[in-house]
């Protein structure tokens, strides 16, 4: 082995040189090729971007726990549906309303809301009432139970 076939070290190695013209060897483009996104000075992409494509993490499905599907949700009634498919001193309850198809299922419970106004003295069972309908039902002379 001799001394001149040895690789040269960083230390003596001379830094590339370019934009100096044609006869450097990399004048014109300096060694980054032709025209292109990272031809210009500055260039800097992210790893992840996929040259204008929806991004990978777009694309795939979204996985893991989402609290929404054990949220309660309650079936509502309003005072003006009680008004209409009940007669005086009658009692409401959660599987009347279904047997009646005044709503579709029960839920999580039924919950009672004050739209509408209430004449008949009504006996309300259900899970949830709004305090405007509580009031009301109890000022047309009816009762609400809390199931």
């Amino acid at each position: 082995m001799k001394l001149e076939s040895l690789p040269k070290s960083k230390e003596t190695k001379a830094k590339k040189i370019v934009g100096r013209g044609p006869g450097s060897g990399m004048g014109k483009t300096s060694t980054r090729g032709e025209n292109g996104q990272k031809s210009r000075s500055g260039a800097s992409i992210n790893a992840w971007f996929q040259g204008g494509q929806s991004p990978l993490y777009r694309r795939l499905p979204k996985r893991g726990f989402n609290n929404a599907r054990f949220a309660i949700k309650y079936a509502t009634i309003n005072l003006d549906d009680l008004e209409k498919f009940f007669n005086n001193n009658d009692v409401v309850t959660p599987e009347l309303l279904k047997e009646r198809g005044i709503i579709k299922k029960q839920l999580s419970g039924v919950k009672v809301l004050a739209n509408g106004n209430l004449t008949k003295a009504l006996t309300v069972k259900a899970q949830r009432f709004s305090t405007n309908a509580i009031n009301k039902i109890e000022k047309a002379g009816g009762k609400t139970e809390v199931i």
